[in-house]
């Protein structure tokens, strides 16, 4: 594909992703990247691209259109995707496609993989690239991705050395009077968690983490929350696994609200419900259930994923 980014006036920002490509890197800052059939009629021929396609009836989510592409295509299987950033491709006619980009490492050699299709694939650092018969855009994709990368320490990290910035997560603790806990019900087509239940939640931007919470609650619920009804009630140090950067969950609760749970934004959450304590659905975020449990249990702080 011809995977552009997307302008913020642009008309990809009003239409869903229907594709999903990968950026598949390893350790020693190379992509992998998949040489095309020379064939007339096909997208990109002849280029070195990025293994991905369209998404089928039978994919629950976008995520699982890369895997089931990477499987087909290439029979390889990525422990942890992250999504990383929708871009255009561009069609046959001139239209513009938008295509959900997902970024994942791999250390294995590619010529050991049962390829089905196009002639080869072959690790290539984004330097070299310049060389390759590649689209500007799919260069631009990998240098903009290699440029948020800082390579994971081979040695136990000291003070001052291989600093690796976190990213801040908010989310809303919220009881009714009769005990019952808040959720949403995720979207099948989010990146993360798709069709499974999890707190009000989002990234904390140029602002404080309560004022997040505040207008995270307003925007996807309809909840508007005063910054003196809000108290810390624990926090989660996560780590996801390799190529990817640790995550520190905040959450807080609030003592008072006004409004009821709505859908605000459709796209993102279906439900908001109110669940027993000692009842939640199977399909919760996995933190978030041991985060409820520590909050139940008078914990402030845990860990996830460093062992």
């Amino acid at each position: 594909m011809d995977p552009s980014p997307a302008s913020a006036h642009g008309r990809k920002q009003h239409r869903e992703p229907t594709h999903a490509s990968a950026l598949i890197y390893n350790g020693h800052g190379e992509y992998l990247l998949h040489l095309r059939d020379d064939i007339p009629g096909i997208r990109e021929p002849g280029c070195w691209s990025l293994l991905g396609g369209g998404r089928e009836p039978g994919d629950p989510c976008l995520e699982d259109t890369v895997r089931r592409e990477l499987r087909e295509e290439a029979g390889l299987r990525l422990p942890f995707l992250e999504p990383f950033v929708v871009a255009d491709a561009s069609e046959a006619d001139g239209s513009l496609l938008p295509v959900q980009i997902y970024a994942g490492r791999w250390d294995g050699d590619p010529a050991q993989l049962p390829l089905a299709e196009g002639v080869m694939l072959h690790w290539f650092r984004p330097d070299d690239m310049t060389r390759l018969r590649i689209l500007p855009s799919t260069l631009d994709l990998v240098r903009r991705h290699a440029a948020t990368r800082q390579p994971p320490p081979t040695t136990p990290v000291r003070h001052g050395a291989g600093t690796v910035p976190n990213v801040i997560g908010v989310h809303l603790y919220l009881e009714d009077p009769g005990g019952r806990i808040l959720l949403g019900l995720r979207h099948p087509d989010a990146a993360y968690a798709p069709n499974t239940w999890h707190f009000l939640a989002g990234h904390c931007e140029q602002e404080s983490a309560v004022t997040c919470l505040l207008r995270e609650a307003e925007e996807e619920a309809g909840l508007r929350i005063r910054a003196e009804d809000v108290e810390f009630a624990h926090a989660v140090h996560q780590f996801p696994g390799p190529g990817r950067r640790p995550r520190l969950q905040l959450v807080f609760r609030a003592r008072a609200w006004a409004g009821e749970p709505e859908v605000r934004e459709p796209d993102k959450c279906l439900a908001w419900q109110w669940w027993e304590p000692d009842a939640l659905p199977d399909r919760l975020v996995p933190y978030t259930r041991e985060a409820i449990a520590h909050i139940r249990a008078g914990h402030a702080y845990s860990e996830t994923g460093w062992a």
